[in-house]
C-alpha cells in the first residue's frame, strides 16, 4: 500500500516495488484515501509519504499513527523529507514497536537498502534514520530548554490563565510583542499547527510536566 502525493515519485515507487517483486495494491495521494485503502486492501506493509494533502502538514504521518492505533501489527514504513518530531515518536511507540520505520528520503542513498529496509519492516524489525533519533534524543530533553527567559516568563503567566493583554501589562510590553513571543514558543515547543487554539493549553501542559 502506498500513499505519496507526487505522481511522479508515486509512479516511480510503483516500478521499483514491482521490479523487486513487490505487488502494491493501492497507490493514493491522500492520508484520507490511504485509510480507505487500507481498510478496502488489507496490505502487507504500508509505504507513506508524511506531508500530503490537503494542509501538507503531516497528514500522512497522523495517519500512519491512526492505523497502527487500529492494527497494530501493521507495519508501516515513512518516507518524508524532513523529521516530523510530534507524531514520529508517537508512531515508534505504536504497538509494541515492531514493523515500523522511519526514514529521511535525502538519506536513502540507495535502492538496495530501501528494499532492505522495506523488508526488514514487513518482517517485524525496526528502523529508523539515524538523523530521527537524534532529533527525538533532543526531544526527550526538557522542552523549555530552547525557551529565551523572556518566552519563559510569559509561558508562566500563560499558565496562570492571563490572558494577552493582562500578560502585556505586568510585563509593560506592547500585545503584539507578546503575541510575537507566543508564537516563538509554540514554534519552538514543537505543538501540531491541527491543535488550533489548543496549543495554548498544549503549551501550558507542556510548562508544567518540565
Amino acid at each position: 500500500m502506498l500513499a505519496e502525493d507526487s505522481v511522479l515519485l508515486r509512479e516511480g515507487l510503483i516500478g521499483l516495488l514491482g521490479r523487486y517483486g513487490h505487488e502494491v495494491v493501492s497507490a493514493v495521494g491522500d492520508a484520507r484515501a490511504l485509510i480507505v485503502a487500507v481498510e478496502e486492501h488489507a496490505p502487507d506493509i504500508v509505504v507513506t509519504d508524511v506531508r500530503m494533502p490537503p494542509g501538507f502538514q503531516d497528514e500522512g504521518l497522523q495517519a500512519a499513527v491512526r492505523l497502527r492505533e487500529k492494527r497494530p501489527a501493521l507495519p508501516v514504513l515513512v518516507l518524508s523529507q524532513y523529521v516530523q518530531r510530534t507524531y514520529a515518536a508517537e508512531l515508534l511507540d505504536s504497538g509494541d514497536g515492531s514493523g515500523v520505520g522511519y526514514l529521511l528520503k535525502d538519506r536513502v542513498g540507495q535502492v538496495e537498502e530501501f528494499i532492505e529496509a522495506l523488508h526488514q519492516v514487513a518482517d517485524g524489525g525496526t528502523v529508523v534514520d539515524p538523523e530521527v533519533v537524534r532529533q527525538l534524543l533532543r526531544r526527550r530533553r526538557d522542552p523549555l530548554e530552547q525557551l529565551t527567559p523572556r518566552e519563559r516568563e510569559v509561558l508562566a503567566l500563560i499558565a496562570e490563565g492571563r490572558s494577552n493583554s493582562a500578560i502585556a501589562a505586568e510585563l509593560v510590553v506592547s500585545e503584539a510583542a507578546i503575541g510575537k513571543h507566543i508564537g516563538n514558543i509554540l514554534t519552538k515547543l514543537d505543538l501540531p499547527p491541527t491543535a488550533g487554539t489548543h496549543r495554548r493549553v498544549l503549551a501550558v501542559l507542556t510548562y508544567l510536566r518540565a
